[in-house]
């Protein structure tokens, strides 16, 4: 059996396994690209004989992956603030009742997961608004959408950040965390 055959077989028996791994780093839209990445980036290596462990390298080449993603985004939305004070400021006096309850530690990991689940395009619209006090005008003109696209996607935001809280602080039974699947999956009750 040729190194790549090995390489696919391996990759097709551990597909879902480096989906759950890459899920815990990346927003849900974004797995699958990963995924297909990590298959990309095995098939491009051109010594596969020196691999001991094809199964570990292709779960860590998915893990840096993930990794790399979250810092691009991360850095993508660092590099709109010129100022660090002025992010700190903002950061700090918000008054949005939603930000205000996320104060604990706890609770504002919570809210981060919350936001992480939101689609890609709302949540970066959701992250302009509620952490860098953009207003809506500015968000349509630098997204180039309209600025009623931007106010759906910001209701949604809000909306789906704030089922997600409270199902976080309901007590533990079914049916609530079923709601979180559903809320994490994109779908509303």
């Amino acid at each position: 059996m040729s190194n790549d055959t090995l390489f696919y077989k391996i990759y097709l028996a551990s597909r879902k396994s480096i989906s759950r791994v890459v899920s815990r780093i990346v927003p849900p839209d974004e797995i699958e690209d990963i995924v297909q990445e990590t298959y990309v980036r095995i098939c491009q290596i051109e010594n596969k004989a020196s691999i001991t462990s094809p199964k570990s390298f292709m779960y860590i080449t998915a893990r840096n992956l993930a990794l790399d993603y979250q810092k691009q985004a991360c850095v993508k939305l660092v590099d709109r603030v010129e100022d660090l004070q002025e992010l700190e400021y903002l950061l700090t006096n918000d008054s949005d009742e939603m930000y205000e309850n996320t104060l604990t530690n706890n609770e504002f990991s919570h809210f981060c997961e919350a936001v992480r689940q939101l689609p890609t395009q709302c949540r970066k619209i959701f992250v302009l608004k509620k952490v860098y006090g953009y207003s809506q005008r500015e968000i349509a003109a630098q997204l180039s959408l309209s600025e009623s696209t931007v106010e759906k996607h910001i209701s949604t935001g809000m909306k789906r950040c704030t089922l997600f809280m409270r199902n976080i602080n309901k007590p533990a039974n079914k049916s609530s965390s079923s709601t979180s699947k559903n809320i994490a999956g994109g779908t509303h009750e």
